[in-house]
């Protein structure tokens, strides 16, 4: 019992990392833009179709196709904030919310036309079905520790980038007083348009992961933006920390609930996730804004 109860806290975790990693995106548009983009996960499928289609075409690994995806992503994330979501900037965020809105929609019916309706799936060799016994009845998937590892790291860096460089300071000058900011000579909407091509990036990885981990279809993109909403939620808008802690409070709130149950397991985080909203608001790592 206590060997199964393990597995399951740990299984939970790794998916937890993943969530973290689908999530940081989310966390990053409005931490710094105040943007809460509704497009999230359909972003994340986008990068997981230009992915499979890139390493399908040119016969490439996909790991190799995934440095080609971070590029399309970090433009299409810089274009898309350049040309169109530095307009809807708003204080009620009402306008950026609904605009997001119609891309999510846009990206969804888009990819329903040039990929179908069926779904897809990437295979890295195998490599995504390895596991590493720890001891009878537990054991750890490669794919899975790789996913939490790269999680860790991105956010880690992420976090560097924005609190430990000079783009970083730029970010968040402009985020906390635009006004200000402008007044010492930063440019917001060219320094919002760089956070974006951040998110581009993170959201190339997420996407990559998400290609591997499981099948998904154009309109997959609904499920990640619950999940990375509430993980976003759970650790405090907009802190990157509290993302990682979030999605390992929501990955091992599913893990217990599989244990139980295996209909508890999605029940079981969005149970955690309102308890949270009740108690704790703000979530974990979140502070009230003036």
């Amino acid at each position: 019992m206590i060997i199964s109860l393990t597995n399951a806290v740990v299984q939970g975790a790794l998916l937890g990392c993943f969530y973290a990693l689908c999530a940081a995106p989310l966390a990053i548009a409005f931490g710094i833009m105040r943007i809460v983009n509704i497009a999230t996960g359909d972003m994340l499928v986008l990068a997981a179709f230009s992915v499979l289609f890139l390493s399908s075409t040119a016969n490439i690994h996909p790991t190799l196709a995934l440095v080609g995806v971070v590029v399309l992503m970090a433009a299409l994330g810089y274009l898309l904030q350049r040309g169109i979501l530095n307009y809807t900037l708003d204080p009620d965020m009402m306008r950026p919310l609904l605009v997001t809105l119609a891309l999510s929609s846009i990206l969804q019916n888009s990819l329903l036309i040039v990929a179908s309706g069926d779904s897809r799936k990437v295979s890295i060799g195998g490599f995504e079905t390895m596991g590493l016994e720890i001891v009878n009845g537990l054991t750890i998937g490669l794919f899975p520790l790789a996913t939490a590892i790269a999680a860790s790291l991105l956010i880690w860096a992420t976090s560097h980038l924005i609190h430990r460089t000079e783009l970083g300071i730029f970010f968040r000058a402009a985020s906390d007083d635009p006004d200000i900011a402008r007044a010492f000579g930063i440019n917001e909407r060219d320094v919002f348009s760089k956070a974006f091509a951040v998110v581009g990036v993170l959201t190339a990885i997420a996407g990559a992961f998400l290609a591997v981990k499981t099948q998904f279809n154009p309109f997959s993109g609904n499920d990640r933006l619950i999940y990375a909403f509430q993980v976003v939620v759970l650790g405090g808008l907009g802190s990157l920390r509290g993302v990682f802690l979030g999605g390992l409070i929501l990955g091992v709130a599913q893990g217990l609930g599989a244990y139980f149950h295996p209909s508890l397991q999605i029940v079981m985080g969005h149970m955690v996730f309102v308890a949270v909203l009740i108690f704790r608001p703000t979530g974990f790592f979140g502070a009230k804004r003036n």
